[in-house]
């Protein structure tokens, strides 16, 4: 089979990690038969320098064209001065909404081997730690109404505003249960009911969907409770479904009980089987061309593409597999060894993954 895949490189250790994600995928395709074609295309930093603004038509035109999007990362103090607008960051934003994509997948995981890297008690994670945060992607108050306005005595103010509709609401739900369906059969939503009017909504709307899905259990938990409860047992979840905002900040702290940012990866569906794949982490421009970069994160990005994309579940798991032996014979990047002398740099643990498959 053949698949085109558009390739956002990014800025800082972008350009790495995705390399090294390039050239796993590629062994799987040398050992399974497949042909995967990557284009090229600008986006955040680097395509504010090439062309003078972060998010060309052209890269959302190719990005429609491909069958998925794989991307490094965007951003970094060198564009501070941006005009908020035209941030590199502003380039994500586009990407999601240009392209559908209203589902946000992001996996959290502590991998047996590097289990006493997790901030958290032995205790707490004994037996092993697996959530899906699903996060809605393409509404809530990073897309609401935004401006300025006179604030009276306290002087300018500013204001954006949270705002969902109940088809919205009603797709995320949809794919949270479906893939409890495939887990635990338990979907915890995220809301902040008792204050916020789309929060209500929010909640109403999930509990019609779960009458659609008798064999899953649906909690609701208010966000504030739900941040305390991800560091005292985060064991008592599966998958937790929530808005944007909430779900980009429970994510956040959801990857880092794992112990390192820099083995998480994360989908963005949209209807049908198109996505765009990334990892969890920024772009880290201060050990950008060092060899420190971890490029696991994004590999196993590659798998979800894999999986969820094309449909490869075979070659999804050999990239997991090939990912789990790393591990088990002792190669650690620098971010998991306290950058010790031993540590393999990026592109000898592109190597020694791919040499696995």
């Amino acid at each position: 089979m053949n698949y085109n895949i558009a390739v956002v490189r990014g800025d800082g250790i972008g350009p790495e990690v995705v390399a090294e994600t390039i050239k796993v995928l590629e062994k799987v395709g040398q050992k399974f038969g497949h042909s995967f074609h990557f284009t090229d295309v600008p986006a955040g930093g680097a395509a504010i320098d090439a062309v003078g603004e972060c998010l060309p038509a052209e890269t959302v035109r190719i990005a429609k064209s491909s069958d998925a999007v794989l991307l490094g990362a965007v951003g970094g103090p060198k564009w501070d001065n941006v005009p908020g607008d035209q941030r590199p960051e502003r380039a994500l934003l586009g990407l999601r909404k240009e392209l559908g994509l209203f589902a946000n997948l992001r996996p959290a995981m502590v991998f047996d081997q590097l289990a006493d890297a997790s901030p958290l008690k032995p205790e707490i994670i004994s037996g092993g730690l697996d959530i899906v945060v699903v996060r809605e992607l393409t509404g809530g108050i990073y897309f609401g109404e935004k401006g300025h306005k006179d604030g009276g005595d306290m002087g300018p103010a500013a204001y954006d505003v949270e705002q969902y509709a109940k088809g919205e609401v009603r797709r995320i739900a949809k794919v949270a249960f479906d893939m409890a369906m495939k887990r635990s059969r338990k979907v915890t939503s995220v809301d902040k009911s008792n204050v916020l009017e789309s929060s209500r909504l929010w909640r109403r709307v999930v509990a019609e969907v779960a009458e659609d899905y008798p064999g899953v259990e649906l909690d609701n938990l208010y966000v504030d409770n739900a941040a305390m409860q991800l560091v005292r047992n985060p064991r008592q979840f599966d998958v937790i479904v929530t808005s944007n905002m909430f779900g980009d900040i429970l994510s956040d702290e959801a990857s880092q009980i794992t112990g390192s940012i820099g083995m998480l990866p994360s989908a963005s569906l949209a209807d049908g089987n198109f996505g765009m794949y990334e990892p969890v982490h920024g772009s880290a421009p201060d050990i950008a061309g060092t060899g420190q970069a971890n490029p696991i994160a994004t590999i196993l990005s590659g798998a979800m593409m894999l999986r969820y994309t094309f449909g490869l579940g075979e070659e999804a798991k050999s990239i997991e597999d090939a990912v789990n032996r790393f591990l088990s014979d002792g190669y650690r990047t620098a971010d998991l060894c306290g950058g010790a002398p031993e540590a393999v740099t990026t592109t000898q643990c592109g190597d020694l993954i791919a040499a696995n498959i």
